[in-house]
């Protein structure tokens, strides 16, 4: 069986699971890694290596299904926000052809992304979060708000743009960039839950890790934890998400009894590989469920109190084989 990652970028330890996968199910695989740039460390880990076009390009989805026809592709994984929306929506143009692609529903996506949608989504089924609305509705009525908040782009992602403000007139200053939200400061720890949710629609693994140090919005170190309540609320917040599917995580505010749901993305995280070390093996049971093989997540046992404290590693190649 042949798996896909899209848009590898830095994400080598991600690669190395689903290679170590394939190879403890099958004895063989092979993992192919792609990225709109040929300076992909994560591509150079994988077996294949293949530069793309960008996600927001007309050849993007044509070029991916030559790739997958290429390399008989089963499973494609995609990684980052910008891609899930464009593999969501020609997802049925891949399973024509065999391949299986770990996204969710265009209307989940879509909820997800957006995150004045999250926000009313998390309040229409009655999901704790943050008060939330765009920079004009706060500029609008200074009456109802007061400081400090987060402000933040309504789809961004990886911290981008992300700060806190403290002030009225540190916010006001901000009224010429577009497409900005306005946050009430979540109290608390932040956690990152991961969750997996099988073809039916079920949720069969939860798995909380609280975020300990963060670094250009991806975690560099954390502690996976045992917390009923949060693992509930979790696994309520993925099986409503119509369409959910694969691999997502949920950002959450834990502060005592207090939970404040902040956002949705529907892949995995940037700090999986600690769920994966704790017994969350979301590959495996994906790998699984499209090789029609007997299902193994009700064996999983994950484990709270590990630690992950990631460190900078290189993967050398001669310049001439990227371009340079």
């Amino acid at each position: 069986m042949n798996v896909l990652v899209s848009s590898a970028g830095r994400r080598g330890a991600l690669v190395q699971i689903f290679r170590e996968v394939l190879h403890s199910l099958f004895g063989a695989g092979t993992v192919v890694a792609v990225d709109r740039s040929p300076l992909s460390a994560a591509g150079m880990l994988a077996d294949h290596f293949e530069v793309v076009p960008p996600c927001d390009s007309d050849a993007f989805v044509p070029h991916m299904l030559d790739l997958c026809r290429r390399y008989d592709i089963r499973l494609l994984v995609p990684t980052i926000d910008p891609e899930l929306a464009v593999y969501s929506a020609h997802r049925h143009r891949f399973a024509a052809i065999g391949t299986t692609v770990m996204v969710s529903a265009p209307q989940a996506i879509e909820i997800a992304a957006d995150k004045l949608r999250t926000f009313r989504w998390f309040t229409e089924n009655a999901v704790p979060t943050v008060r939330t609305a765009s920079l004009d509705e706060v500029l609008g009525s200074p009456q109802h708000w007061r400081p400090p908040w987060i402000v933040k782009p309504v789809a961004g992602s990886a911290s981008s743009r992300v700060r806190r403000i403290d002030s009225w007139s540190e916010l006001e200053t901000l009224h010429h960039e577009p497409d900005l939200i306005v946050q009430e400061v979540a109290q608390g720890h932040e956690h990152t839950v991961d969750a997996w949710v099988d073809r039916s629609g079920r949720c069969r693994c939860v798995l909380a890790r609280r975020r300990l140090e963060v670094r250009g919005g991806e975690v560099q170190k954390a502690v996976t934890v045992e917390n009923p309540e949060l693992q509930d609320l979790v696994r309520r917040v993925v099986e409503q998400l119509p369409g959910a599917s694969g691999a997502l995580n949920v950002q959450v505010a834990v502060d005592g009894p207090t939970m404040s749901a902040i956002e949705i993305n529907p892949r995995f995280g940037g700090g999986y590989p600690l769920s994966w070390q704790a017994g969350a093996d979301f590959p495996k049971w994906t790998v699984e469920e499209v090789a029609g093989l007997p299902p193994t997540w009700a064996e999983a046992r994950p484990s709270a109190g590990l630690a992950m404290f990631r460190y900078d590693e290189a993967v050398f190649v001669k310049a001439s084989e990227v371009g340079l």
